[in-house]
């Protein structure tokens, strides 16, 4: 077990970047895993009413998550800490404030935005006008302190991975807005975009 440990402290130090991104790629998968397979195949009571696990979708979180949020967060945070360095009162609050109120907004336009351009939506932004509200105002009651204990206690260079296993509950949120019917959508549309059609 403590040879297993040292090669996952090797891989950190020598790639970082990399081993940040898979980590995060993969609990962003997960999360939207363990969304489908609760929603699709633990709730429904009879076997007619499961449904298939929807694998499109789940890509287009692996996309999401490894390619856009994770290299995003790694840079933010590196340039957060080296701008902000230390654990007094004001740094923490000077990162909550820059974090949630600069990251956060840049994050849920590319989540909204970038799922809809690979979902091939009509409108790219529609989902984003009618859901940053409600999901900005979760997000800072979930984020703020969670990222309070990231700031004062988490190492720098195990930020990324700490925000993935926070993302992982995040992203279950995230899905489970995202799966909400959009104010002005037809029920019926509704229904196809939940059998994943």
């Amino acid at each position: 077990m403590s040879s297993f440990v040292n090669v996952v402290r090797g891989v950190f130090r020598r790639h970082p970047f990399l081993a940040n991104s898979a980590i995060y790629g993969s609990l962003y998968v997960a999360a939207e895993y363990s969304q489908q397979y609760l929603v699709k195949r633990v709730l429904p009571e009879t076997e007619a009413e499961k449904e298939d696990i929807d694998y499109a979708t789940i890509g287009r979180y692996a996309v999401m998550g490894t390619t856009v949020f994770a290299p995003t967060l790694y840079t933010w945070y590196k340039w957060l800490d080296g701008t902000f360095p230390g654990t007094t009162k004001q740094i923490i609050l000077k990162k909550l404030v820059l974090d949630q109120f600069v990251l956060t907004p840049y994050l849920l336009t590319a989540f909204y935005t970038g799922m809809s351009l690979m979902e091939q939506a009509e409108d790219p932004f529609k989902e984003l006008r009618e859901k940053f509200l409600p999901t900005f105002t979760r997000s800072c009651i979930f984020w703020l302190p969670a990222q309070t204990l990231n700031f004062v206690m988490v190492a720098p260079r195990f930020r990324v991975i700490y925000m993935g296993v926070c993302g992982f509950i995040w992203v279950n949120i995230l899905c489970w807005i995202k799966r909400q019917p959009n104010e002005l959508e037809p029920a019926s549309e509704v229904k196809l975009k939940v059998a994943g059609q």
